[in-house]
């Protein structure tokens, strides 16, 4: 019974946004939001996705990665090379951003993963590096100039890649699989003693997040305009760790909320840029110090739904007593 009130609910979540998503749109053609509305927009359902993906590699897997701006990097250069170069449709660049960031994921990961803890963040940290080295240096993709790429990101394609990463995620993670990668973030040496393969789950988590990472790198680059090597440095990967360790370790609800709060406060604050980062970082700081667990510890929504429906179930039969 209660599986089936969470199918419920996860459904009429994914159904809420469909509908959101259908009016947003009625509102950009309508020319009711103007391009500052709807490029925050863009930017909230990109910042989701590699929130939600970064997720699953460190709230999930328990693996401190900081090179997804690496992957982020490879989808978006894949996806230009597609559309600008060979001149195929955008939706195979989509996938075929996904696809180049999923292998890297898996040629640097394979061998990094069987480290752990402030190791495996070094070696991540100069995967990404790596990446911006190599797009720095290859004429064919613009160099440090950069590339011109056309603006082919809609709002449904990428409504449509939000709520794909999320379900492919949700569904992962109440998996078998997804409970293998959770007992590795609890204890990877009980984990392994139990016969889970953790270098096995490590890798599946780190490809799949790339992917999405990728994913989200090829609706970057269609949306503005030009990419360059500078914008997928190191910091961008601490930019999307905080989403993740804000929303709270372990929530994919807290990832979506930081992604939504953080993305709007930055662009807000983007006239302001002498104050922008020590008010942006004075936010942290507060956070951290009365809420260091995030915003949602490691609950979801559903959670505090089933918090909410059983104390007013509770409430409801002290009522009753009371009456009797």
């Amino acid at each position: 019974m209660k599986s089936m009130k969470h199918v419920k609910g996860f459904w009429l979540s994914i159904v809420l946004a469909i509908i959101f998503s259908v009016v947003i749109q009625f509102l950009i053609t309508g020319g009711t939001l103007n391009s500052f509305y709807v490029n925050t927009l863009f930017s909230i359902g990109i910042n989701i996705i590699l929130a939600v993906s970064l997720h699953l590699i460190i709230g999930i897997t328990g693996q401190f990665s900081i090179g997804h701006a690496g992957f982020l990097a490879v989808g978006a250069y894949a996806s230009a090379i597609i559309t600008m170069k060979l001149a195929l449709p955008f939706p195979l660049a989509l996938l075929v951003g996904g696809i180049a960031a999923a292998f890297a994921g898996l040629v640097i990961g394979i061998p990094t993963l069987r480290l752990r803890g402030d190791y495996l963040a070094i070696a991540t940290l100069g995967f990404g590096e790596i990446m911006k080295i190599v797009f720095l240096n290859i004429d064919y993709v613009g160099g440090a100039s950069g590339m011109t790429v056309s603006h082919l990101t809609t709002w449904p394609w990428l409504m449509a890649c939000v709520l794909i990463t999320i379900v492919v995620i949700i569904n992962f993670t109440n998996s078998t699989h997804g409970r293998a990668c959770l007992s590795i973030r609890e204890n990877e040496i009980a984990a392994d003693a139990m016969g889970i393969n953790t270098t096995y789950y490590k890798v599946m988590a780190f490809v799949i997040g790339a992917f999405f990472a990728g994913v989200a790198g090829a609706l970057h680059a269609h949306n503005f305009y030009i990419i360059q090597p500078a914008n997928f440095g190191f910091l961008k990967s601490f930019d999307i760790l905080i989403l993740v360790v804000l929303g709270g370790l372990g929530s994919m609800s807290g990832s979506v909320i930081a992604a939504i709060l953080l993305t709007i406060i930055s662009t807000f604050l983007s006239n302001y840029p002498e104050v922008r980062m020590l008010i942006y970082s004075l936010v942290l700081i507060v956070m951290m110090l009365f809420r260091p667990q995030g915003l949602m510890g490691t609950k979801e929504f559903t959670d505090l739904l089933k918090i909410g429906k059983g104390a007013k179930g509770g409430s409801q039969d002290v009522n009753k007593q009371t009456i009797a």
